[in-house]
């Protein structure tokens, strides 16, 4: 496995446990979509995976590395591996969009080129096409403060697919944009994932969107794995103990009853 937890648990200082014992395991070229109601502890879980937290108990193993066992370069070379989308992506307001997007490859480029990019965009070309894939390639020299929240977050995929990582950790990353696009967008996460064979982990709250694109969900609730299967043998009616204690509707992407998306569309994940 590419991914191992065992047991794993993470409780922050004023006591409350986000992760309560979670093992579960991804391999390479795996897509996994997390599901759960609010505050279920999907965002925690990938920031583990993204090594920005540290497990208080258990084992977390991340593409053959135990990253709190490696010394600093390791860790670097690491976090180098992994591509993180943010609900809200952590870009400086006045930074140009083509920088945004460069900045994918910082860890990965020598000290010199890094810098240099800073000045003047070492790869226009290649940032380009990856805004192009999100449809805002007309956004490549404009301000990021001057985006809307589903363009910002649209440049914060774009970045991720100019890292080429190898592993692709999404949170929310849809959240900002209408369904079509969030349709379009997660397609493209996927078709990446496919074409290099690397592992997607995505947390969404559209669980239409998860059970279209994904051919494996976990849902989580109370910082637990309630599940862990294909999108063909998750029930409605587990759908809806899942999401019971939020409301009464499990969430889709319009905000339809998910009893009248087609089961058909909503059950065959693409590129299984």
């Amino acid at each position: 496995m590419s991914i191992m937890l065992e047991r794993v648990s993470l409780e922050y200082p004023n006591g409350f446990r986000a992760i309560r014992e979670v093992s579960c395991g991804i391999g390479r070229g795996e897509r996994v979509a997390i599901i759960g109601p609010s505050g279920a502890g999907k965002t925690t879980l990938l920031r583990l995976l993204a090594t920005a937290l540290r497990p208080t108990t258990g084992s977390l193993n991340l593409l053959g590395a135990d990253p709190w066992r490696l010394d600093r370069a390791g860790l670097r070379r690491l976090r180098s591996c992994i591509g993180m989308v943010h609900q809200v992506p952590p870009i400086p307001p006045r930074q140009r969009v083509v920088t945004a997007v460069l900045a994918g490859r910082l860890g990965q480029w020598p000290v010199w080129k890094s810098l240099a990019s800073l000045i003047y965009p070492a790869d226009i070309r290649g940032a380009g096409q990856m805004l192009a894939r999100m449809e805002i390639a007309d956004k490549l020299f404009e301000r990021c403060d001057r985006l809307s929240g589903g363009q910002l977050q649209r440049v914060g995929v774009a970045r991720v697919l100019y890292q080429q990582p190898d592993l692709i950790l999404t949170d929310e990353p849809v959240s900002a944009v209408d369904p079509a696009l969030s349709d379009r967008i997660i397609g493209e996460l996927n078709r990446e994932a496919v074409a290099r064979g690397v592992m997607l982990v995505a947390s969404l709250h559209a669980v239409d969107l998860a059970l279209h694109w994904f051919p494996r969900i976990i849902g989580v609730r109370g910082g637990e794995i309630v599940f862990d299967l294909p999108p063909v043998r998750i029930s409605d009616a587990m759908l809806r103990e899942l999401y019971a204690s939020e409301s009464a509707q499990v969430p889709t992407q319009d905000n339809r009853p998910l009893e009248t998306v087609p089961p058909g569309v909503r059950r065959r994940p693409m590129y299984s």
